[in-house]
């Protein structure tokens, strides 16, 4: 079984770009997605396709590999699938615009192959506990770009307006104990407001973000990993704790709360 829970940053990229694909062997994100979907022209995706089987079976990349198909109904869904049914160094498939629990468990069956379910949709917010309950699924990734156009929401809405809709996600994958991923920052040019959006997805409670620039990179895996402050507090709680409810440094300790410090501890490495 592939551990997902140490992903912080999930870079997207064309698979028809080869030199995307050169540069991706050499950054530090913990997922990398050839994107078969909506980064390719439509006379391309069939060489795109090629170079994504191609480059998942030369290897070299530092974290997992993930290839995101055309989605269902798309006139390019059923090659992606017979092909990566197959592929060799494919660690995940990303399948975008996931609308429902039966489609997502027949295409995982299909693939053979762990499934990231894209939820983009109002319906595929409501249906998002059933999809991230299937079989197959190993996480879900918040669509939010899609999610704000078909939600109609105005140009330049604050992501309050997403709250409902992000946090049904992250609960889904919660309860179904799954990795929950955050959606793409499209302002290249604004690193404090990608910064100020990595932190408010882990505040959500997002195990880490998708991106689309190997910039982002380093500071996602940053802000989504423990602090110095945080990994010392943790230790020291795990030390304090003797069972039961309890004080530690002015506040109310109990099980739980070493559960959640070893949880933080782990993710940081130690």
């Amino acid at each position: 079984m592939i551990d997902l829970t140490a992903i912080r940053s999930a870079l997207f990229l064309p698979a028809s770009n080869a030199r995307a694909i050169a540069k991706a062997r050499t950054v530090p994100a913990d997922l990398v997605i050839l994107d078969l979907e909506d980064a390719v022209a439509e006379d391309a995706k069939a060489d795109a396709r090629g170079a994504a089987i191609a480059a998942a079976a030369e290897g070299g990349f530092a974290g997992l590999l993930a290839v995101r198909i055309n989605g269902t109904g798309a006139d390019w869904h059923d090659a992606d699938v017979a092909a990566l049914a197959d592929a060799s160094g494919v660690d995940l498939v990303v399948l975008p615009k996931a609308e429902d629990a039966i489609t997502c468990r027949a295409l995982a069956a299909a693939l053979g192959k762990p499934l990231l379910a894209m939820i983009e949709t109002p319906g595929a917010v409501l249906n998002a506990p059933h999809i991230a309950w299937t079989e197959g699924v190993a996480g879900l990734i918040a669509g939010s770009n899609d999610l704000a156009a078909s939600l109609r929401l105005p140009p330049g809405a604050p992501r309050a307006s997403l709250t409902l809709a992000l946090q049904t996600i992250i609960l889904a994958a919660r309860a179904a104990g799954i990795v929950a991923l955050d959606g793409v920052w499209n302002r290249l040019d604004d690193a404090d407001g990608f910064a100020a959006e990595c932190t408010d997805g882990r505040m959500l409670g997002f195990d880490g973000k998708t991106l689309i620039h190997p910039s982002q990179i380093e500071p996602c895996n940053r802000l989504f990993s423990p602090d110095a402050a945080e990994v010392e507090d943790a230790e020291a709680l795990i030390a304090a704790a003797t069972g039961g409810a309890e004080r530690f440094r002015g506040r109310m300790i109990e099980t739980l709360h070493v559960e959640a410090a070893k949880r933080l501890l782990a993710r940081a490495g130690r």
